[in-house]
């Protein structure tokens, strides 16, 4: 008899290769829109909501971004995706955490940006007309903001956001105020405060920004005009006679609102002859550098003196026709000058504070000092400055001209300039002044020690914010609420027209409440007082009947301040009760919105709005420098999303620690691509191998599985425990390295190239390739739910790439969720963290990396193509270990990935060796494998060729093939 020929046959379509339908490249700029449009039509975040309990609830509170544009940049991306994180982790974690996102539609770059685009400027239109066209402006923005947002991937009730403009919103803010001047906190006074010439309005402390300024240096000599009204002896005045008090001063600008001159009571004083100005009285301990600018050499001194004598002393104005005493204040300083400081109570609130104590003594009240500020909104010197050379100019250029009425004077006794810091105006950029003018103000010392224990209540991350909001309320002034401007919500206060007395009654805010909420604030400024009231008012002092509207609105910090009662109380059924769980913006709003929101929440009802303030750093490009227009340097988040996609600017956010300042440009961005285009293929290549994989009828039991097996559960366990503790600590960068490094090392190089062999080559539904098969449908539904709060763009593409037999049924479900950002947290079985699996394994992978440098020569020489050409010889040199890979050798080959493994207890020959190395505990060689190449598995074994029917294939192969 004949033997049959042997049949030709293509071994690859034997192979169980991958199957998917789940692309290698993610194509987000289109992909990713879909999945968006997906997520509308299901309504998932309503349905992920809806399934909560709300007395289970975790709310981030928003804060507003102002609507000045309709363009996100890369800082509110960041926010924005921060937020979005927490949110969804929340949700997944079971609790009822709603997200509304607020916009701030008042404020002063809204206004501006609306009257550049008029012609003819602000005095073309009426304050109605503006304040129309600037709420269309905003508006327009917030549609533009809100597709930027939600492109991110962030979740919300967009249908139902919060905006400032709103007129319930309007209405709840003029109520609350009204009850915070019932409770006493607020009042209208003459005091100093940032002022803006540019702008023309005043500014709160949180609205000024500190910046590089050139400021004159100068020395001025007020003559000493009268000392009846000190304690110094007859001696002692005989002394100061004809002498001069010296002052250092950088704004000479001030100068004609001088009305007085400070020093501390208990510093010494110093009376100095000098040939060129004669006798000049200065702090003795600055004696030398007082000299070196005057540039006095070896002054003689005649006498010294205590401040305390010198108090009630009178000097002459160096070229005005009046007196500036002298007061006593320990706010002097010896760090600069001369220890005697020129006081304008109309130009800085140290000296407003002084000059008001002195006002309050028996002889202040006989002879007050006035608060004088002769300076129009714009800067410009009034008939109040004194001298006709300065009406009419500008404050910066009126200090030239000081300087030359000083120097015609004689009283100029040094000027040069210097670079310092100096504060400057958050829109315009531009420097602010302190000027007195009548403004509505928040008394903070009222409520600063609640305030104070407040935030030792508030868990602040990191913790420096503690310190930092800490400081900021201690040493705060008194909150300046009112504006010179239009477009915002007017302070509701009514003038009688008689006496000027201010109303501010609850039953007219009760009015107006009604009416804002149905017209806006709008109405403030068209309508009548009596319209607005709903008849006519008296006034209380002088039985007036004729009112007036205050012009002022509020502080724009004001409005969003508010929010916790205007926004969360009001929505209180969507929200729940406060205080909120968390607050979350960049450090900046440490002196804004954080501090607004408690102070406001403070005087509401005693306590914080927040029981967490999460704070992040600004966004700098790849060196560490500030992004601006000029240098070239603005990474937009849009251009990122259309080459990249969402997914991976949210990954860049989840990577860096936002604690401090954070980078990004175009290398940091590519490098993180890389990590998706890995974490995406990881997962492709989970789903391409479960293609055949039904886990209700396929999974194997855990312990029917294999050290590798549960090896890799144990390692998912552990990584879902460690995510799990960063994401409750807030350490998001912490989930990027730990899902980065399972990717790459536990899966890919542990577990993956190991485990092919067995998937494509093993029987199909052999327990040994379900096994497998198991491990990858637990590491590939469990990660899944791990990308949802970071990359849910990939998340929802891998679940809508899930035949749906393979996706999981949650507790209490009877069918898998539509999306997948609505399945929960991952929890695996208390079996897979496995403690004896991993110190089984660990040794094991020690000299598996020991093995890959062993063939790291022979590779680089081209002696290897594969490592399945080589077969291993480990020689064990502790016993222990020796006893582990005997234990364990028919498993070391898929391990290695290499042909065949030998355990010996000596020493291998060197000779014919393609590498060796060792280390303290086992010495490697690696030689070539023996037998042929299987061409089905492409081990190298001597049994190929013993099956008659597929001479190129190994034993295994063979019977595999034979059975198919």
């Amino acid at each position: 008899m004949s033997q049959q020929p042997v049949q030709e046959v293509n071994y690859k379509e034997t192979l169980n290769l991958p199957v998917t339908s789940f692309q290698m490249k993610a194509g987000a700029a289109k992909r990713e829109p879909e999945i968006e449009a997906f997520w509308d039509a299901e309504q998932v975040y309503f349905k992920a909501q809806a399934s909560k309990n709300k007395a289970n609830k975790f709310v981030l509170h928003d804060g507003p971004p102002y609507l000045s544009s309709d363009k996100i940049h890369i800082g509110t991306a960041l926010n924005k995706i921060l937020k979005d994180i927490v949110t969804r982790y929340k949700t997944q974690r079971g609790y009822y955490s709603p997200y509304v996102p607020g916009y701030d539609g008042h404020g002063l770059p809204i206004e501006n940006a609306v009257v550049k685009s008029i012609k003819g400027g602000r005095q073309a239109v009426t304050p109605v007309q503006l304040r129309k066209l600037c709420r269309e402006f905003a508006l327009k923005n917030l549609k533009g903001q809100e597709e930027n947002f939600r492109r991110l991937g962030v979740w919300g009730h967009w249908e139902a956001p919060y905006i400032t403009i709103d007129g319930a919103f309007e209405a709840t803010q003029v109520k609350l105020f009204a009850k915070m001047y019932e409770k006493g906190y607020v009042y209208k006074g003459l005091k100093p405060v940032y002022w803006c010439p540019t702008c023309e309005t005043a500014l709160a402390d949180a609205e000024v920004e500190y910046g590089d300024h050139t400021s004159h240096s100068i020395y001025v000599a007020f003559p000493i005009q009268t000392m009846e009204g000190s304690t110094l002896s007859d001696e002692q005045k005989n002394l100061l006679a004809d002498a001069a008090v010296v002052i250092w001063t950088t704004t000479p600008w001030t100068l004609p609102a001088n009305l007085a001159q400070s020093i501390h009571p208990d510093f010494e004083y110093a009376l100095l002859n000098t040939p060129q100005w004669g006798k000049l009285v200065i702090a003795k301990e600055l004696l030398p550098s007082v000299s070196q600018a005057l540039e006095l050499e070896e002054p003689e001194i005649l006498g010294t003196f205590i401040g305390k004598d010198l108090g009630g002393v009178v000097t002459a104005h160096p070229f005005l026709d009046r007196g500036s005493p002298v007061l006593l204040g320990t706010h002097v300083t010896l760090e600069a000058g001369t220890g005697i400081v020129h006081t304008a109570p109309g130009h800085g609130m140290e000296d407003y504070v002084i000059v008001q104590q002195h006002n309050q003594t028996e002889g202040g009240r006989q002879n007050p000092i006035p608060v004088l500020s002769p300076l129009d909104n714009r800067g410009v010197y009034t008939e109040e400055a004194g001298d006709a050379r300065l009406v009419g100019v500008h404050y910066e250029k009126g200090n030239g001209v000081v300087l030359d009425i000083l120097r015609e004077k004689n009283a100029l006794l040094h000027a040069s300039q210097f670079s310092h810091s100096y504060p400057h105006c958050w829109r315009c950029h531009k420097p602010v002044i302190y000027r007195a003018t009548e403004q509505w103000f928040i008394g903070v010392d009222a409520f600063r020690k609640e305030a104070l224990e407040a935030i030792q209540g508030v868990q602040w991350v990191p913790a420096r914010g503690e310190a930092r909001i800490t400081s900021m309320v201690e040493g705060r002034s008194d909150w300046c609420i009112s504006r010179q401007r239009v477009w915002g919500v007017p302070i509701p206060a009514f003038y009688c027209n008689g006496c000027r007395h201010v109303t501010v009654d609850p039953s007219l805010i009760e009015a107006l409440y009604e009416h804002f909420k149905t017209h806006t604030s709008d109405i403030w400024w068209e309508w009548s007082v009596e319209q607005l009231v709903n008849g006519k008012i008296t006034c209380p002092s002088c039985g007036g009947q004729e009112f007036s509207k205050e012009t002022d609105i509020m502080d724009v910090w004001f409005d969003s301040g508010i929010t916790h009662t205007a926004v969360v109380e009001s929505r209180q059924d969507e929200l729940g009760p406060l205080p909120v769980e968390l607050y979350l913006e960049g450090s900046d709003q440490h002196r804004g919105w954080f501090q607004s929101s408690l102070l406001t929440s403070v005087m509401l009802r005693g306590t914080a709005p927040y029981q967490s303030v999460l704070t992040h750093g600004f966004v700098l490009d790849e060196q560490g420098r500030k992004m601006s227009k000029s240098l070239g340097n603005v990474v937009e988040p849009q251009t990122i999303i259309q080459q990249y996609g969402a997914d991976v600017l949210r990954l860049w956010v989840a990577s860096v620690d936002y604690a401090n300042d954070v980078r990004i440009g175009k290398d940091i961005v590519t490098q993180l691509a890389e990590v998706y285009k890995k974490v995406r293929n990881t997962i492709r290549y989970m789903i391409g191998n479960l293609y055949d994989f039904d886990p209700a009828s396929d999974r194997v039991a855990y312990a029917e599985l294999s050290l590798m097996d549960r090896y890799a559960l144990h390692r998912l366990a552990t990584v879902v425990q460690e995510v799990t503790q960063a994401f409750d600590r807030y350490e998001f960068y912490r989930y990027y390295q730990v899902i980065q490094n399972f990717c790459v090392v536990d899966l890919s190089s542990h577990y993956f190239d190991p485990m092919k062999d067995i998937l494509y080559t093993f029987p199909k539904k052999g327990t040994v390739r379900r096994g497998v098969q198991t491990v990858l449908y637990d590491v590939l539904t469990t990660m899944v739910q791990m990308l949802v709060p970071v990359m849910p763009h990939l998340a929802e593409d891998i679940w809508l790439n899930l035949p749906p037999h393979q996706r999981p049924c949650f507790e209490g479900a009877t069918e898998p969720p539509a999306s997948v950002v609505m399945c929960p947290w991952p929890t695996l079985p208390a079996t897979y963290l496995n403690g004896d699996v991993e110190a089984t394994m660990k040794p094991l992978l020690t000299v598996k990396e020991l093995v890959n440098k062993t063939l790291e020569a022979p590779r680089a020489q081209g002696q290897l193509k594969s490592s399945l050409e080589t077969a291993i010889t480990l020689a064990p040199k502790q016993p222990a270990l020796e006893a582990l890979l005997t234990q364990q050798a028919p498993m070391l080959a898929a391990l290695f990935i290499v042909s065949n493994v030998t355990v010996s207890s000596t020493p291998p020959a060197a000779e014919g060796a393609l590498g060796t190395l060792g280390d303290g505990t086992v010495s490697v060689s690696a030689l070539p494998a023996p037998g042929s190449k299987c061409q089905r598995c492409l081990k190298f074994t001597t049994s190929v060729g013993q099956n008659v029917h597929h001479t190129s294939l190994c034993t295994p192969c063979a019977e595999t093939v034979s059975r198919c």
